[in-house]
């Protein structure tokens, strides 16, 4: 019979073994993490849409999958051959405007920008002397940080590049779960269930829903936003409205929101003069830019019965700690936790 103390060591050396074997293997999937954990976010998300585009296609798994890759690729591809073509066929114009930029000059400033408190009269020193240096002293000054920003749009672009790899792979995982998303979802609710029992299970479940529920809340609240944001450019006759709006819905779902479009755009028909359409086009940016704060948590409230507090908390907790994908991952971590909690909970005062 063995004694307690070598049980004991066993059971240490074994727990040290295990860890080591989950670390070294995160590490070497590091790679793929981002890509497989994207790939489970939009595969669970849409879902629901695989099974009713294969219900459609004589109940064929591999058409459904083609479709719904060749989607996910759209959704990358179109918006950005949109910004290119719009960019492409206002090539003159885009031309045109550069070089009226050297004989432009700024007005004098607004008598109410001197009214601001605190920073009325440096508002107005500083704008009298940029209208004094001219388009020339502004490009001097600018001239030292050329090379800094040379540096960064070289960064850029090769995170241009380092990002189309993830997406392509995200793509073939995604394409690889819809194809055995069923046994995919059997093993976690089993992995869940050896965990915690039936509450591992309905933790795995949570999971899911807070994930469609995210999803539902963030996309549709960036289309509509971009959507109405668009319409209010074009109606007020700023250029470039295609280009901008797909612009604002790269930023609505990157939770940036349409601020840094519309505000500007606002800004630029006021000093043209247009005060009309500049008013109008700030009321739908006021509308626009709050709509978030209420159409998103209420689109996530509908898919997942949590407290909006807590919701909300995962979604900007999430996205400052994981960045984009955080937008998913932090909801369902605390979805999770709080349902495990709250069955504790009340496993507690029912033994009580």
């Amino acid at each position: 019979m063995a004694t307690p103390e070598r049980e004991l060591t066993r059971t240490f050396l074994g727990a040290i073994f295990l860890g080591a074997l989950i670390i070294a293997s995160l590490w070497i999937l590091r790679p793929f993490l981002a890509a497989a954990i994207w790939a489970t976010m939009i595969v669970v998300a849409t879902w629901p849409a695989m099974l009713w585009l294969q219900a459609r296609l004589w109940r064929r798994r591999w058409l459904a999958v083609a479709a719904m890759t060749v989607t996910l690729l759209l959704v990358f591809v179109v918006p950005l051959a949109l910004a290119v073509g719009t960019i492409v066929s206002n090539a003159d114009e885009i031309v045109v405007q550069l070089k009226s930029l050297s004989g432009f000059r700024m007005p004098t400033p607004p008598d109410w920008i001197a009214s601001l408190p605190f920073v009325g009269a440096k508002a107005v020193l500083a704008w009298e002397q940029a209208a004094a240096s001219g388009v020339e002293g502004l490009l001097a000054r600018l001239m030292p940080y050329a090379g800094d920003v040379t540096k960064w749009f070289v960064a850029e672009a090769s995170n241009v590049g380092f990002l189309f790899v993830q997406f392509l792979l995200t793509l073939v995982l995604a394409a690889l779960m819809y194809a055995r998303g069923e046994a995919a979802a059997l093993e976690v609710a089993r992995f869940g269930g050896r965990l915690a029992g039936e509450r591992g299970e309905n933790a795995v479940q949570l999971a899911g829903q807070a994930i469609r529920s995210v999803a539902l809340g963030v996309v549709v609240t960036a289309v509509v936003q971009s959507g109405l944001g668009g319409f209010g450019l074009a109606i007020a006759g700023v250029p470039f409205a295609g280009l901008l709006t797909a612009v604002m819905l790269f930023l609505c779902i990157a939770q940036v929101g349409p601020s840094p479009v519309l505000v500007p755009a606002v800004i630029w028909l006021y000093w043209s003069g247009e005060a009309a359409w500049g008013t109008v086009l700030l009321v739908c940016a006021v509308i626009v830019v709050t709509m978030d704060n209420v159409l998103r948590p209420m689109l996530i409230k509908r898919g997942a019965n949590l407290p909006l507090l807590l919701i909300f908390a995962g979604v900007i907790g999430g996205l400052l700690a994981f960045g984009l994908v955080g937008i998913f991952v932090g909801p369902v971590v605390l979805a999770v936790a709080y349902t495990l909690l709250r069955a504790w909970i009340n496993d507690r005062s029912t033994q009580a």
